[in-house]
């Protein structure tokens, strides 16, 4: 290696390398950039939009496509600091930044699989003016909400207040960074997340409303999909430290295995996690991830060590069930076709982005699919799915539609104007190649991100 590019190492590492603390805003704005100018090869920088008070709403993509979605690689999301004064999971993203990048350097497995089968997207404040007025309070709720006093996490259209008349609702009213996500999620196809809070330790899934209302605290509010939650936060819990245990918190719990159904908690109106998957058909889990919102910052190592394997098995869980494309007739891929899981009847059906593909989380086991688009012949298949994790892919599965001469179609509903589908975003493109036969693997050269503090 030339003494050039050893001098161009020791001038890049120094910044790139992240101390555990907290961070400002800037800092993790300044850091973003430099690992994305660093590793353009596997990173992407991009805003979705600004907060109340203008600040940038970061996200890092990362893959080894990372600026356009490629067809059949799925597209996976954490977001955290949702409550500006829950701040661990600030850390842990950019610290799991960090860990993505180094290991492809360095060449290792896990992290070539997930590179090369995944789009990552990472958003390590959604409520940077809430974290700017945060106090340091283990319980107090001082910067929680955002600039203009709202709670972010009770600011989505519910689904239990009625589909049409929440979508009905004038977007612009709702507060600046729930619009941002809003919107982020109609420009991409994202099949799973989660959102990183504190206050306790558990992983909470859907649903967090029910049309029960308020007034059944303890009951479950179970989706068509709960098996698959369950699994979801199963694998979270189970591969934290200590958050299977299920009694970690004084003020919390207990949560038996260390999850809990959200409205089985407490109900929430407005939430995030339910919107993602009613709306945009992506199923999100809230992530509670230490009993103080704003833990000692000689904590964050230690806390680090608790989370770093869930947080990377968690992502290699977008590889549940069954993936493919809807073509019609002619062999052309139809968008908004629905691809219906018998026995899990959706609120919003789960259909076809703009590039005919379709992605279903679904545990290993027996389905009957029924596939539906105007002017074909409704298309019934049963189809053996098998674990797909292990193999960093998702079982694929085409189907192939019959024109028919007679209108037999019906839709379960049509949620165009009440569900969230992906649209193409202006400027953008897609990567049409099929990355279904395997996975093509980079290496990289020399390290350019050292291993973080651990």
């Amino acid at each position: 290696m030339s003494s050039s590019l050893f001098l161009l190492l020791f001038l890049l590492v120094p910044t790139l390398m992240l101390e555990f603390r907290y961070h400002s805003n800037s800092e993790i704005e300044q850091y973003l950039h430099q690992v994305s100018s660093a590793n353009p090869d596997i990173t992407h920088l991009y805003s979705i939009g600004k907060s109340v008070k203008g600040q940038q709403l970061w996200v890092l993509a990362l893959g080894v496509s990372p600026r356009h979605h490629t067809v059949g690689v799925p597209e996976f999301k954490y977001v955290a600091n949702m409550h500006g004064n829950e701040v661990l999971g600030r850390v842990l993203l950019l610290q799991l930044i960090g860990e993505l990048v180094r290991g492809y350097r360095d060449n290792e497995t896990w992290s070539l699989h997930l590179l090369n089968g995944t789009r990552i997207h990472i958003l390590p404040t959604m409520n940077p003016d809430g974290f700017d007025e945060a106090d340091t309070h283990c319980l107090f709720s001082q910067g929680r909400f955002n600039y203009n006093g709202v709670d972010l996490n009770r600011g989505f259209p519910d689904a239990f207040a009625g589909l049409r008349k929440q979508q009905e609702l004038n977007e612009e009213q709702r507060e600046a960074e729930v619009r941002a996500v809003m919107g982020w999620l109609r420009t991409e196809t994202f099949v799973l997340s989660a959102n990183l809070h504190g206050g306790a330790v558990v992983a909470s899934y859907p649903y967090d409303n029910s049309n029960r209302g308020f007034d059944q605290m303890g009951v479950a509010s179970i989706t068509p999909d709960d098996d698959v939650f369950v699994h979801l936060a199963k694998v979270y819990s189970f591969n934290h430290a200590s958050m299977k245990q299920g009694n970690l918190c004084e003020d919390s719990g207990p949560f038996r295995d260390g999850i809990t159904n959200g409205y089985h908690w407490y109900p929430l109106e407005g939430g995030m996690q339910d919107y993602n998957y009613v709306w945009a058909q992506c199923l999100e889990l809230t992530l509670e991830l230490s009993c103080c919102k704003f833990p000692h910052w000689k904590e964050l190592p230690a806390l680090w060590m608790d989370n770093k394997k869930a947080l990377l098995a968690y992502i290699q869980q977008v590889h549940l069930g069954i993936k493919g494309q809807v073509f019609d007739s002619s062999g052309t891929p139809v968008q908004k076709a629905v691809v219906e899981v018998e026995g899990r009847r959706n609120m919003c059906p789960f259909r076809t982005n703009q590039y005919g593909e379709y992605y279903r989380l679904l545990l290993p086991g027996t389905y009957t699919f029924r596939v539906m688009y105007p002017g074909h012949e409704v298309l019934t298949e049963t189809l053996s799915i098998p674990y797909g994790p292990d193999q960093y892919s998702a079982m694929k599965h085409n189907f192939m539609l019959r024109r028919t001469t007679s209108a037999t179609f019906h839709s379960p509903a049509d949620p165009s104007s009440s569900c969230n589908y992906t649209s193409h975003p202006k400027g953008g493109s897609a990567t049409t190649r099929s990355t279904w036969s395997g996975l093509t693997v980079g290496f990289g050269l020399v390290t350019l991100l050292q291993s973080l503090i651990e």
